[in-house]
């Protein structure tokens, strides 16, 4: 297991690159992020793709992306695509969890954490619930 930490949202993607980038050159770094991986998802024909801007809702990233595959191999081949492009275009290493089952496998990328899952798997924790702005347990808090 890693021992060392995972980046904070807002300490920079995981990459080489140093942490003195402006705030508009850090957004610019999102967006590219958010739409390498929303791209390669729609290229491997990933299902129900989810995009949830968490900026100024979580210090934990500052997007979440969540979308299915239909099989164990087809998430497991949706996983290996995101973590291999985002290597090749320097984001850096990804942290993953739950490869070998691929039932759920969440890639912590730094700023955008992707969620694959099966269909039923997905239904069953229902995670963009837990994220929506207007979800029942959010309004009646506020």
């Amino acid at each position: 297991m890693r021992s060392d930490p995972a980046p904070s949202a807002h300490e920079g993607t995981v990459s080489t690159e140093t942490s003195t980038k402006t705030e508009s050159e850090l957004d610019l770094s999102i967006k590219a992020l958010e739409t390498l991986i929303l791209s390669r998802l729609d290229d491997d024909k990933a299902q129900d793709i989810v995009h949830i801007d968490l900026t100024d809702k979580s210090s934990v990233a500052d997007s979440l992306i969540v979308a299915s595959g239909r099989s164990h191999r087809h998430v497991g081949a949706l996983a290996d695509h995101i973590i291999r492009a985002l290597k090749e275009s320097g984001f850096g290493k990804a942290r993953v969890e739950g490869l070998p089952h691929c039932d759920w496998v969440l890639i912590d990328a730094g700023d955008v954490v992707v969620h694959l899952f099966r269909p039923e798997v997905r239904s069953f924790y229902n995670i963009e619930k837990i994220w929506a702005v207007d979800a029942p347990h959010r309004l009646a808090s506020n």
